[in-house]
């Protein structure tokens, strides 16, 4: 009987999770179609997209890139801006992140099997970190089934074989997006790039579809201007009222989320076009862009746009004269950014320090806003005063993204900001506090505790998050 049980068990778990049971390396659905099926040939092709890319060498490690999907003769030499950013690069783990157009689920699927075949060989699937990046509870579960006809991660294999040597891959579809399986998969992925230098995003969409070019252009540059400014919000916000279109806006967004939690600080856009290269028909369009995301530490040069802009606002502010507008062409402003800014006597006493500790718009628009604040809006002060002006020192601190942390023992004195979040209230130090106060671990988390207006051991039944930054003054 027992046996008898196991079987029938068995065979039911198989008819309704065929896919999962059935997996193994997935045929191309679009050879021969999206791109030519013999090998010699998307060799060729491929390889001459790639040539004829421009792939200046850029700062900063890369974490994600940007590619589109449609058919070669399309969008093929777009990709191959993206992909010639590999050429010589050590990457060993490509999570590839798609849209669905032919399956209709919620959240996330992971394709189960042991590679996915191309013409030009079977890529293998790193079936470990699949399985481990699943999450029934959060919507993001493993799954053959959507991928069977599916070519928006089809299409970039044969890009990723001509670039890499020995990689692996964890082909991820999305659905409609959720916001457990957003944050449960920004979350793991973004950890998966800390700890392995040599993993990458890859993140697969079209832009705009079937407008006439001038009107593509504008929703795409729009699409565009938000990737490259690393605003999820923006683009979220573009997607929703149709300002923007992309097809792998869920894609993106997701894989956005990762990159930033991985310390992504800029982006560059490496080429746009549309369908009507390759078409001739400028009536009906697809866009394509091509795009990276790239963790880079402050140079000097936006170190020193940095500083002026936070002395300048601070300086107008208290003079009664206008705010300075800033203008400038540094991408690290550009782009979302959590900074605090700090104002001390030449005694080193503390003036004014406020602060927002989520990237939640532009580097430079944060700077200024938190600039004014520290002037005239810290409650701890009184408004700084134009006589006080000559004798002030301004510091600027620019946060990477908040991590939680499961232990104290996570938190390094002098390397890591900590935010405490317990019985409804919260507080935060910069990373220079304790070593400035002298202070070790344990009394570095107290004062945190007791700046919230709690008992001293706290922290130990709150929340805590680390952070670091880079300190401009």
């Amino acid at each position: 009987m027992n046996r008898f049980r196991y079987l029938l068990n068995t065979m039911l778990l198989m008819i309704i999770f065929p896919a999962a049971c059935s997996a193994g390396v997935k045929e191309p659905a679009v050879a021969g179609a999206f791109y030519p099926d013999d090998p010699k040939k998307l060799a060729a092709e491929v390889d001459g997209y790639l040539a004829k890319a421009d792939a200046e060498p850029e700062e900063g490690r890369l974490l994600t890139l940007i590619a589109p999907h449609a058919g070669y003769v399309y969008s093929g030499s777009v990709a191959g801006h993206s992909y010639a950013r590999l050429k010589g690069q050590a990457i060993s783990t490509v999570i590839l992140i798609g849209p669905s157009h032919y399956a209709s689920f919620k959240g996330a699927v992971i394709y189960p099997g042991s590679g996915m075949r191309t013409p030009l060989g079977v890529v293998r699937v790193n079936e470990s970190l699949a399985s481990s990046l699943a999450s029934d509870r959060d919507g993001v579960k493993l799954a053959a089934d959507p991928f069977s006809r599916e070519h928006s991660l089809e299409v970039q294999l044969p890009f990723l074989q001509r670039v890499l040597k020995d990689f692996t891959v964890v082909p991820i579809l999305v659905g409609g997006m959720t916001r457990e399986s957003h944050r449960h998969l920004a979350d793991r992925l973004a950890t998966l790039l800390k700890q392995d230098a040599q993993a990458l995003i890859v993140i697969s969409t079209d832009l705009s579809h079937y407008h006439d070019a001038k009107t593509a252009g504008i929703k795409d540059r729009k699409v565009l201007d938000a990737v490259e400014r690393l605003s999820a919000g923006d683009l979220e916000r573009l997607l929703t009222s149709g300002e923007g279109e992309a097809c792998g806006g869920g894609p993106v967004l997701y894989g956005m989320a990762a990159a930033r939690g991985a310390g992504a600080t800029e982006a560059r856009i490496y080429h746009y076009a549309d369908s009507s290269a390759a078409s001739g028909d400028r009536k009906r369009v697809v866009g394509y862009g091509a795009a990276g995301f790239y963790a880079r530490p402050l140079t000097a040069a936006s170190r020193s746009e940095i500083l002026k802009l936070a002395r300048e606002t601070v300086f107008a502010r208290v003079s009664g004269k206008p705010l300075p507008e800033w203008h400038g062409e540094d991408k690290r402003l550009k782009a979302d950014g959590a900074v605090f800014v700090t104002l001390k006597e030449k005694n080193g006493r503390l003036r004014g320090c406020i602060g927002s500790i989520q990237a939640h718009t532009a580097l430079h628009d944060s700077i200024s806003q938190n600039a004014v604040a520290a002037a005239t809006r810290d409650p701890r002060f009184r408004p700084v005063s134009p006589e006080e002006l000559p004798g002030l020192d301004v510091e600027v601190t620019v946060l990477s993204p908040m991590e939680p942390v499961a232990s104290s023992n996570e938190i390094e004195v002098g390397k890591h900001g900590v935010y405490l979040e317990a019985s409804g209230r919260s507080s935060v130090f910069l990373p220079q506090v304790p070593v400035e106060q002298g202070w070790d671990l344990e009394t570095y988390l107290k004062e945190l505790a007791m700046k919230a207006g709690l008992a001293a051991d706290a922290w130990k039944s709150g929340r805590l998050y680390r952070f670091t930054a880079e300190i401009v003054h």
